[in-house]
C-alpha cells in the first residue's frame, strides 16, 4: 500500500471542500444513497451558514487506482482540506506542515486569486509540489488554457523552482464529482486526481528510530478521553501508554501519557 499525505488549497470558494467530497464518494467513505447537497467537510455550524471553510479538516481515504499504468494500486491518501480565506490564513500555514505536497485549485474563470498567492507561497516555501487544478471546467464562460497560463505566470513571480513550475494539470468539476487530465474524459470521476496524487506527491520520510518528535496543528476534545492532538509524527513512532512531554512556546514543558492512538479513515477516526 502505498501512502501520500496531500493539501488541498485555494481561494475562498473555488470548490475544494466540493472537490474533497467527490474523492470521498468515489473512495466509498459513505453510502451513495446520502443526500448530496451538502459538504461534508463543512460540518461546523457557521461553515454551513456562511459556505466557506473556517478551519481545517483532516479526513483519510483507502482507494484503488482503476486506470492507466497505476492501476491495481492500493493508495492511502490523507487529506487535510484548509481553509481559503485570508482571515484563516494562519490556519493554512500550520496544517500544510503535515503535507508532502498539495493539489491547487483554481476557478476556471476567476483565475489566481489573492490568497491564491498567499496559501501557494507559504507551500512553495515548505517545498510542497503543487498538482493544479483547474475546476468548475463545466461553466459555459470557463477559460481553462488562460487561468493555466496566470498560475504559471505566478509561480515565476513567487521564485518557484523548476521542479514547481513542472506542474501536473487537471480539469475538473467537483459539483459534477470528475478530475480528469482531459477535458472531455468525464467519465473516470476523479480517479486521476488520485493518481495525480500517486505520481506526484513523495511518500512520506522519517527518522523512526529516534525519539519521538509529534508536530500538533489541530486539538480537539472528547467526553471520554479529554484532550486530543492531531497532528504528523515526524520522527519516532507513537504508542498508547507512552510517556510524554508537551513544549509550549513559552520554554515551558507539561508531562503526560498517550492514552490512545487513533487514524483517520473517512471522516471518523480509528
Amino acid at each position: 500500500m502505498e501512502f501520500r499525505n496531500v493539501a488541498i488549497i485555494a481561494h475562498v470558494d473555488h470548490g475544494k471542500t466540493t472537490l474533497v467530497d467527490a474523492m470521498l464518494r468515489q473512495a466509498g467513505a459513505f453510502r451513495t444513497n446520502e443526500a448530496l447537497t451538502e459538504c461534508v467537510m463543512d460540518s461546523n455550524p457557521l461553515e454551513r451558514e456562511r459556505g466557506i471553510t473556517i478551519l481545517s479538516k483532516n479526513c483519510a481515504v483507502t482507494y484503488e487506482i482503476r486506470f492507466g499504468p497505476n492501476k491495481g494500486t492500493i493508495l492511502r491518501v490523507n487529506i487535510i482540506d484548509t481553509p481559503g480565506h485570508a482571515d484563516f490564513g494562519g490556519e493554512v500555514e500550520r496544517v500544510l506542515r503535515m503535507a508532502d505536497g498539495c493539489a491547487l485549485l483554481i476557478d476556471a474563470l476567476e483565475g489566481p486569486m489573492p490568497q491564491t498567492r498567499f496559501v501557494l507561497q507559504k507551500a512553495i516555501q515548505l517545498g510542497l509540489k503543487p498538482i493544479v487544478v483547474v475546476n468548475k471546467c463545466d461553466r459555459p464562460d470557463a477559460r481553462t488554457d488562460a487561468v493555466v497560463n496566470e498560475v504559471f505566470d505566478l509561480l515565476i513571480e513567487l521564485g518557484a523552482d523548476e521542479i514547481a513550475l513542472d506542474f501536473p494539470v487537471l480539469w475538473a468539476s467537483g459539483r459534477d464529482g470528475w478530475a480528469s487530465r482531459d477535458k472531455n474524459d468525464k467519465d473516470r470521476g476523479v480517479d486521476d486526481l488520485f493518481d495525480a496524487i500517486l505520481t506526484h506527491v513523495p511518500a512520506p520520510k522519517m527518522d523512526a528510530t529516534g525519539p519521538l518528535q509529534f508536530l500538533v496543528t489541530n486539538l480537539d476534545y472528547s467526553e471520554y478521553v479529554g484532550r486530543i492532538a492531531i497532528g504528523r509524527v515526524m520522527r519516532g513512532s507513537i504508542k498508547p501508554g507512552m510517556a510524554v512531554g508537551l513544549c509550549r512556546a513559552d520554554g515551558r514543558m507539561d508531562r503526560g501519557r498517550v492514552s490512545k492512538v487513533n487514524q483517520f479513515q473517512g471522516l471518523g477516526r480509528r
